[in-house]
């Protein structure tokens, strides 16, 4: 079973666009090892995220939790797999090497070139040189991390130089995904220039692929790859099927977005999982009412409860934002695939078949 562990809800950072509250709740020891108890008491695999805030904060958690289920792990013969995502500002060595024997896979939250624009510490103070600095040492330990990027609409300008910064940086996979929420905007305008951005990285793509530079941008890329393998993206996400967050005090709930709403929840780690419920969430359609009759209906993240709650309070309606974004994206991603395909047909096929 796959969990998601928000460690705490403080974090040490104050990004323009984020939608979590930070207050001063910390996950106790307690919950923690229910936690783990429960990733390992349904299904093949025990899978936990760390997550927050930001869950550096909370280094000696993610130590015991690490060493607690790779025991059970041993004991139980349940194979255990681990991931985390940071702001990065608290990596270190030790730490690293920690991860790298538990085989963590790390995703850093770094929007490039327009990092300053968005991420700050709290307290105002920029955050760039020093996640940098610590992308260095990331990629140093574990060469396999990737990139996680937020674009808000004043970091549009920025998107396209972002994406070859990381690339730079020695990133060989990264994933940027628009900001969503009551804190971003979107205009017209800001589209126009996103898709001019995308445009611009399409372009970038196509000279890295040329030069065989193995270097995968998920947010395109997986638009090419799943269209090629007839894989529907709306698969990837079901409330409270794929990955189920557990709140600092040990509450479930179907996604991030539905914390706290008492609806939603689906139990506890101390009295189990409702099962009752996650059925009943698991049973409503994957597609949204507004994209029934669509052409695109199958190449879209439509299913995506957490970013439609978050832009319609509806988790089964989508946006004018995610259609319009989705739309545009799906639009270069088949071009470039296209192109890709007649500059080196084997190639395309190792890359995204």
């Amino acid at each position: 079973m796959n969990l998601t562990l928000h460690l705490t809800d403080n974090c040490n950072m104050d990004c323009s666009y984020c939608i979590r509250e930070k207050c001063p709740k910390d996950m106790s020891e307690d919950v923690l090892f229910k936690a783990c108890d429960l990733a390992f008491s349904k299904g093949t695999r025990a899978g936990l995220c760390f997550f927050g805030g930001e869950p550096l904060l909370k280094k000696d958690l993610i130590y015991k939790a690490l060493d607690y289920c790779e025991e059970r792990s041993k004991t139980t013969g349940i194979p255990f797999d681990c991931k985390m995502t940071t702001n990065g500002t608290l990596l270190d060595e030790g730490f690293l090497e920690r991860a790298k024997k538990a085989d963590m896979g790390i995703g850093l939250s770094f929007d490039g070139k327009a990092q300053d624009v968005c991420r700050i510490f709290t307290g105002g103070k920029p955050t760039s040189s020093v996640v940098e600095e610590k992308a260095g040492l990331l990629l140093k330990v574990l060469p396999g991390s990737y990139a996680l990027a937020t674009i808000a609409p004043q970091a549009v300008p920025y998107y396209a130089e972002s994406v070859k910064h990381l690339h730079d940086l020695g990133f060989k996979r990264v994933s940027f995904v628009i900001a969503y929420g009551k804190k971003v905007n979107w205009t017209d305008d800001d589209l126009e220039a996103l898709r001019e951005q995308l445009e611009l990285t399409a372009k970038y793509l196509k000279e890295l692929f040329i030069k065989k530079d193995m270097f995968f941008m998920s947010t395109i890329g997986s638009k090419i790859s799943d269209c090629i393998r007839g894989k529907n993206p709306a698969e990837r996400c079901h409330l409270g099927v794929r990955q189920m967050p557990v709140t600092p005090g040990g509450d479930l709930y179907p996604c991030t977005s539905f914390i706290g709403d008492e609806r939603y929840l689906l139990g506890n780690v101390f009295d189990g999982i409702n099962e009752a419920k996650v059925l009943e969430l698991a049973k409503r359609s994957s597609v949204p009412m507004t994209c029934a009759g669509c052409d695109l209906v199958k190449r879209c993240t439509n299913s995506c409860g957490c970013a439609n709650r978050m832009n319609t309070g509806n988790e089964n309606q989508v946006s004018p934002l995610q259609c319009t974004y989705e739309r545009m994206l799906i639009e270069i991603s088949d071009r470039l695939g296209e192109e890709l395909y007649q500059i080196d047909p084997e190639l395309f096929a190792r890359v995204f078949a």
